[in-house]
């Protein structure tokens, strides 16, 4: 019993060595893990596709939106109102997936029509709402502003959705008349977009490009051109860019 009683011991320490040595070891990686210099590099990456991941979620529903409908109404050859109601009914889908998403997340639970019904519904209806019928005084003069109801539904959409990133962008021109030409000392256009086009609607506006810069206003420019509609920066009576739905 006592050669086995020591032998018991004798492996009873030995196992108490063996995992002092593994708690020694582990103790040092573990602090050479901490006190290594951290790869900012890498660091950095991974937060910036972080962001442009939360930046496309955000964005995504508005391009839906507007993308969509000029999509629907240059392709589809539908009026406008149509091309709209499909995108907005394409939209409800995505911020209803969304909001499913989010609460079957939080709760296990996913409602899908009750959130379909009483988020998403009102939340685009109002949004499309709201961008078609106000923009603000800070946007556009008061002579400019009476003229933006007349102005193209699709190309008001666009407008409106830009202004949540740029809310210091100002439209300066929207509906002409023929005579409006000659007031500015330019040649009469007698195919302006400008003017009320055969179905009833202004397609074209004219935002302000000085003292914005370079990058903000070439950033503007790709915005509409990336939603689908025609851009030209030119000079008129002053530096500008022109827009425009053909």
């Amino acid at each position: 019993m006592s050669w086995r009683g020591g032998s018991i011991a004798d492996r009873l320490a030995k196992l108490r060595r063996e995992a002092a040595r593994e708690w020694k070891r582990r103790v040092k990686e573990r602090k050479r893990e901490q006190t290594a210099p951290r790869d900012w590099h890498l660091i950095s990456i991974a937060l910036l596709q972080g962001v442009l991941r939360l930046v496309a979620i955000i964005a995504l529903p508005f391009v839906v939106l507007v993308r969509g409908a000029v999509f629907f109404y240059e392709h589809g050859r539908v009026p406008a109102w149509l091309a709209l109601v499909v995108a907005a009914l394409l939209t409800i889908g995505l911020v209803t997936v969304y909001a499913s998403t989010l609460l079957h997340t939080l709760t296990g639970r996913s409602r899908v029509l009750l959130i379909a019904k009483w988020v998403a519904l009102p939340l685009v209806v109002f949004y499309c709402g709201f961008s078609l019928l106000y923009l603000s005084r800070i946007n556009a003069k008061p002579d400019v502003r009476a003229y933006f109801r007349t102005v193209h539904p699709l190309l008001r959409l666009a407008l409106s959705t830009w202004i949540l990133v740029d809310d210091k962008l100002v439209v300066t021109d929207m509906r002409r008349a023929r005579e409006d030409y000659t007031k500015m000392g330019l040649a009469v256009n007698e195919t302006s977009l400008h003017y009320r086009q055969r179905d009833g609607w202004v397609h074209a506006v004219d935002l302000r490009t000085a003292n914005r810069g370079w990058f903000r206003n070439r950033l503007v420019q790709a915005y509409f051109w990336g939603m689908g509609f025609n851009t030209l920066r030119h000079v008129g009576t002053a530096d500008h860019l022109h827009v425009d739905l053909r």
